[in-house]
């Protein structure tokens, strides 16, 4: 992209006006004395008697008003020296915006099929040069956006895929022998297992594509009772796996959605669970700032797959206590809900084992 800057052409078409503009009034007084050189006469009013009956409309008007040719003839004079001026002005401006319009055309031809394209007008400071530099950040962004996007739709396709096939494996399974009663029942267990984790799956998704889209309306919500609600739901859960679950629950404030939140805290406590170890424990904390807190035991996380975790359908490798399945969307949903409320929502290693996850949230 070349550095030519619309306030530099701006600059010079100013002085060009201001040097015409002195000039102007010669070119006026010169434009007047041709008109009434070349202006033919209409009429030679006589002054010592006024117009009767026979006298033309024209001499008639002159008597009256004698200094109407002048007037009139200037005025005609002024109109036509405004019209070349702006005629003279129109492609002085076309000239001064043509730097834009090269830019527009530019990216006007981005695409997905050209995504890596950039600007890049350098360093410089004109304002070329700093719309530049934004567009290309804006085009790094949509970038991101895009490749998320597609590797989102290609992994929810291969999500699907999986207990498709499965499902249809064993359909064929019963319709080419005749089962016992026992394998009739395995194979049932097996349909409904399969067809719960789909319905997980497009529950998630549909969760999701939900708080993308933003809140629909926001009403202030006490985190504090969410939270105790889902954390009292997950009791018997948490005693099964054999987890403990501790709490300090402070009056929180948020403007948000219910349900959202409600789902916010469910996959947070979810995942504590899941991650977890016999004799474990997890700690729900909710406060000003942070917000809300879950810290839960298990196997130690390393730095460095620690931000893969909020990607849609990544899923730890650890070991699990609670084998009831997942769709790998339940801190990429958490994600999307805080961001849909305005926060941040962050995971740290607690430096021994677990998992630290904290969200903060506007008041």
């Amino acid at each position: 992209m070349t550095g030519r800057s619309p306030a530099r052409r701006i600059l010079l078409l100013c002085a060009a006006v201001l040097v015409v503009a002195q000039f102007l009034p010669w070119v006026l007084t010169r434009a007047y004395l041709l008109v009434d050189t070349f202006t033919p006469t209409l009429c030679t009013p006589s002054t010592d008697r006024a117009p009767d009956a026979d006298t033309s409309v024209t001499c008639t008007l002159l008597f009256h008003w004698p200094n109407l040719p002048g007037t009139l003839s200037h005025g005609v004079t002024l109109l036509a020296v405004l019209a070349a001026t702006v005629a003279a002005c129109r492609p002085a401006v076309h000239w001064c915006l043509r730097p834009l319009r090269d830019m527009a055309d530019v990216v006007g031809g981005a695409g997905p099929q050209n995504l890596g394209y950039r600007l890049r007008p350098g360093p410089g400071s004109s304002e070329l040069a700093v719309l530049g530099r934004a567009i290309d950040d804006m085009m790094d962004r949509i970038a991101v956006g895009y490749e998320a996007q597609r590797r989102f739709a290609a992994d929810a396709s291969h999500e699907l895929r999986t207990p498709l096939a499965v499902q249809r494996t064993l359909i064929e399974v019963s319709m080419s022998d005749e089962l016992t009663q026992e394998q009739l029942e395995l194979l049932t267990d097996q349909l409904l297992t399969t067809n719960e984790r789909n319905e997980r799956l497009v529950e998630g998704l549909l969760v999701l594509a939900e708080s993308d889209r933003g809140l629909a309306s926001r009403t202030p919500q006490r985190l504090d009772r969410i939270a105790e609600a889902v954390v009292g739901a997950h009791h018997k859960r948490a005693a099964e796996a054999g987890v403990t679950v501790t709490t300090d629950l402070r009056p929180r404030i948020v403007p948000g959605e219910q349900v959202l939140l409600e789902r916010l805290v469910t996959n947070l406590v979810q995942n504590a669970i899941k991650y977890n170890r016999r004799d474990g424990t997890i700690d729900v904390r909710v406060g000003e700032d942070p917000a809300l807190v879950v810290t839960n035991t298990g196997d130690d996380v390393p730095p460095e797959e620690v931000p893969a975790l909020f990607e849609p359908f990544r899923r730890r490798t650890g070991t699990r206590i609670d084998h009831s399945g997942g769709a790998g969307l339940g801190l990429a949903i958490a994600r999307s809900i805080v961001a849909a409320h305005g926060g941040v929502i962050e995971a740290s290693s607690t430096g021994a084992d677990g998992l630290r996850v904290t969200v903060t949230l506007p008041h």
